[in-house]
């Protein structure tokens, strides 16, 4: 487990022991503020990690609430002990089942929440003083892949240039390190999702139609492990692009989207 102390905004970051090609170096687990501490995302449920998120819940004053980026698994499974552990502390998300359901621009305590979809239709980030916690929105290295929920692009593009108005000091990511300069970081996050898009438009034009062909052209960096997660991303590309009537006819959409490994 790997501590993360960023001091000035009085947060602390405990990441969990739980690497793979979906959560990098593992997920991480953030605490903000003391007396109480307002805790994102508990993580997995690993001994561990748990551990040293009570221990440092107790050392700040309790618990404020636990506030969830997105439901995936290794964000959430380690619920049960924190709530264990803290029994009158309230959950708050955008779906499940919650104490207090959220949307844009709801509050809980001192964080702010802002509609990041696109990872995942009940994502949200976090906003509290010049601090963000993003989640899987943007992470601290690479990029995430978009599920192809309705709007799922073009509401992440939305929330990640809602993001970059703000004047934030710090991004505190789900996985990897912590992004001390937002501003590049958010705008690099947009301009490689319309890259991305603009690979796609030159393949279309030039006769690409055929999932493989797609990716061979717009996704041609991306590894072998990670092409499950490309191809994800490709069907919410190609819903964009439906959606704005510039998707030619003829184009193969993919068919199975499941991922050998859940999310990040």
């Amino acid at each position: 487990m790997t501590r993360i102390d960023l001091g000035e905004f009085q947060i602390i970051g405990l990441r969990a022991d739980n690497p793979g090609p979906f959560t990098l170096t593992g997920t991480n687990s953030w605490i903000f503020g003391e007396r109480p501490g307002w805790l994102v995302d508990p993580g997995p449920a690993l001994p561990e990690h748990v551990e040293a998120l009570i221990a440092e819940l107790e050392r700040r004053g309790g618990l404020g609430a636990v506030v969830l980026t997105h439901d995936h698994h290794d964000h959430d499974a380690a619920l049960p002990a924190i709530r264990a552990a803290f029994p009158d502390a309230p959950l708050a998300a955008a779906r499940g089942q919650v104490d207090l359901t959220l949307a844009h621009g709801d509050h809980v305590g001192p964080l702010e929440a802002v509609a990041t979809p696109g990872h995942a239709p009940d994502h949200l980030a976090y906003v509290a003083g010049r601090a963000c916690f993003t989640g899987d929105a943007v992470l601290g290295q690479g990029s995430v892949f978009i599920a192809p929920d309705p709007s799922a692009l073009a509401g992440y593009l939305e929330g990640l240039r809602e993001l970059a108005q703000r004047d934030l000091g710090v991004l505190c990511p789900g996985h990897g390190p912590a992004v001390e300069d937002p501003q590049a970081k958010l705008r690099g996050y947009i301009a490689h999702r319309l890259e991305r898009e603009r690979l796609l438009l030159d393949a279309l034009q030039a006769g690409a139609r055929t999932v493989a062909e797609m990716l061979d052209a717009a996704w041609s960096d991306v590894p072998d492990a990670l092409r499950p997660a490309a191809t994800v991303t490709l069907a919410a590309h190609l819903d964009k692009l439906a959606g704005e009537d510039r998707l030619p006819e003829g184009v193969q959409r993919p068919a199975d989207l499941r991922l050998s490994e859940p999310p990040g």
